[in-house]
């Protein structure tokens, strides 16, 4: 072939010079492939997949909500007379029980006054016992000259004033015993101390904000509920709370109590939900996940967020034939977008397989061997290191 090529190229150059051509023309020889070194046409590689078997259960609705550990009783204590403050016995915090003084006022004023109704009673008392000795004496004149019945009932009604007078100026006293033991202000029941608003010196009025105390008898878990979610309220069939502090520790909970309007501000729902499984360790301002669920007739798949195939019309998941493991994308509807999976109302049966990694690589046709999470750890396990 080589000594061919050369005396082709010399004839050229021999006739260009010879008739004054200005070009000169080199060919190539051209090779054509032979049948044999045609390759033949590898067959689709099978590839694997990680599947997931659909299994549809009755859908459960959720509604999860932030709350705060709360008191279900916290009073708002305050002297029932006014005065001075001398005195204050608690701290914000603190622990009180039943009796115990949280404050307390200057008796000097209240003091006198009790020392006063003391004398008003001793002075009507006189006054009674003379007006009944005058009533006895008068009697004794009856049958004699001296002896008038108008006198009789003049007498009478002397002795039935001093004696009322005398019960007056008994209450008197009692009310002003009263007041002296005000200028202490106890706590009505045990529990802690929320709030001061009072300091040493102050003069309060009677009935003003002195402290709040809280019971810890009885605990609550206060949320905020949407307005779009409160059908969610009545017909939860199951309540469950977790505090943070203890992560992963669920406990039942019960509705109490639902605000009939709106907050004005957040156009929220307070709702209040009673504790009945309390744990050991609970205190107020505790933050707490509250958990509402209701059961519905609509069967539904939970796939994870990895297998829906967003193609421009509507989500879509890759179903793998069981006999030949080809691919055939088929649209599907869901209910509800989780966090981390989408709950799948309708396209899908129970025992189908679906792709749930690496979905926008897939072909409709292309042929898959499946895997389950489980198989793929069991290889990478038996893999040898590298």
């Amino acid at each position: 072939m080589r000594k061919r090529l050369v005396a082709v190229i010399g004839a050229v150059l021999a006739v260009s010079i010879a008739g004054g051509i200005s070009f000169v023309l080199v060919a190539y020889p051209s090779k054509q492939p032979t049948p044999a070194s045609v390759a033949p046409a590898k067959a689709a590689a099978v590839r694997p997949a990680r599947v997931q078997e659909i299994t549809l259960r009755s859908q459960t609705q959720r509604l999860t909500l932030a709350g705060t550990v709360v008191p279900r009783y916290e009073t708002t204590v305050g002297f029932r007379v006014p005065g001075k403050i001398v005195e204050r016995l608690v701290e914000v915090g603190g622990r009180v029980t039943a009796g115990q003084p949280i404050a307390r006022l200057d008796p000097a004023d209240l003091r006198l006054a009790h020392d006063n109704a003391r004398a008003a009673l001793a002075a009507a008392d006189a006054e009674a016992v003379r007006a009944r000795a005058d009533l006895e004496r008068y009697v004794g004149l009856k049958g004699t000259s001296a002896f008038v019945p108008q006198m009789l009932d003049q007498r009478q009604s002397l002795a039935n004033a001093a004696q009322a007078r005398l019960e007056q100026a008994k209450a008197q006293l009692d009310t002003a015993a009263n007041n002296l033991a005000y200028t202490t202000l106890n706590a009505d029941s045990d529990g802690v101390v929320t709030a001061l608003m009072i300091e040493v010196g102050q003069v309060v009025s009677a009935g003003q904000q002195v402290a709040k105390i809280a019971r810890l008898d009885e605990l609550e878990i206060r949320v905020d509920v949407p307005e779009q979610r409160l059908a969610m309220l009545n017909g939860a069939e199951r309540v469950t709370y977790e505090l943070w502090s203890e992560a992963g520790v669920v406990r039942g909970a019960t509705l109490r109590e639902l605000a009939p309007m709106a907050d004005t501000m957040t156009r929220t729902y307070a709702a209040r939900f009673s504790i009945t499984e309390r744990p050991a360790l609970i205190a107020m301002g505790m933050t707490a996940t509250l958990a509402l669920e209701r059961g519905t007739q609509e069967q539904v798949a939970e796939v994870p967020m990895t297998a829906i195939f967003q193609r421009g019309t509507g989500p879509a998941v890759w179903i793998v034939d069981r006999q030949s493991g080809a691919l055939s994308l088929r649209a599907v509807t869901v209910a509800r977008w989780r966090d981390d999976s989408a709950l799948v109302s309708a396209g899908l049966a129970s025992g189908e397989l679906i792709v749930t990694v690496g979905v926008h690589k897939l072909e409709v046709g292309q042929r898959v061997k499946p895997q389950t999470r489980a198989t793929s750890d069991a290889a990478v396990a038996q893999s040898p290191s590298q």
